[in-house]
């Protein structure tokens, strides 16, 4: 049991669309469809408050055992644990959605952190840690919880994105992006892979080009990216006003 908590145990490296990982990408597709199928049945009181603690419970959960972890194989660190990745810092925002049902923040978290925790666990950062270790059950449960959490607030609550909220999410990014650059370089730190790629060869940087040209670049990804999010909505529109 310890093996599969080791910093530097004999567990195999993450493998990029193994058959583990499309298994937990299929787990995780499942756990969204039903929350569409049985959407009715999340509108109920009871059934919604369940399901929203639920989730906040495992996002809890997963974030104590997370740097818990991080301090048990005495690694805790500001340059590498910090929740400072777009993807680590939805899971507090998603919390915090959970609590309050904010609309305003579900229009944010649903490009930046529904985005960015599905880039997250397509093309994962996970080194030398693969299944079954500690480390990637804690990575797929907390950002799958994302993902979950914002389908449920559209499923559950009928909420929806806008363009509006579509660019200003895109500023916020940038914005945070900037903070982010400088906070890098006092910490020599890589939060949000700003000063250089992920190692691994398993991101979608890889064929972005080099620094600092591939940053440009996602640039334009996201906003392409951040469409596609929003294309379920503009057509269900169009669907409607026809």
């Amino acid at each position: 049991m310890k093996t599969y908590f080791q910093k530097n145990g004999p567990q195999e490296s993450f493998q990029l669309f193994s058959t583990e990982h499309i298994l937990t990408l299929l787990v995780l597709a499942v756990l969204g469809l039903c929350l569409f199928f049985f959407r009715e049945k999340l509108q109920n009181r009871k059934m919604n408050r369940f399901i929203r603690f639920t989730l906040l419970l495992i996002l809890i959960l997963s974030e104590i055992g997370y740097h818990s972890w991080f301090i048990y194989v005495d690694s805790w660190t500001p340059r590498y644990s910090l929740p400072l990745h777009l993807s680590d810092l939805s899971v507090y925002l998603v919390i915090v959605l959970l609590l309050t049902k904010n609309i305003n923040l579900f229009k944010f978290l649903y490009f930046a952190g529904l985005g960015s925790a599905l880039q997250a666990i397509v093309t994962p950062d996970l080194g030398r840690y693969g299944f079954p270790h500690f480390r990637y059950f804690e990575f797929f449960i907390s950002h799958g919880a994302v993902v979950l959490s914002c389908l449920f607030m559209i499923a559950a609550e009928k909420y929806k994105p806008t363009v509006r909220s579509l660019w200003m999410t895109f500023l916020i990014v940038n914005v945070y992006g900037g903070m982010l650059f400088l906070i890098n370089r006092l910490l020599k730190s890589n939060y949000m892979y700003l000063m250089k790629k992920p190692g691994g060869g398993a991101s979608l940087l890889d064929v972005l080009g080099s620094w600092p040209w591939y940053i440009l670049s996602a640039e334009a990804v996201t906003i392409v990216f951040f469409y596609l999010l929003y294309l379920p909505f503009w057509i269900s529109r169009k669907i409607k006003n026809h």
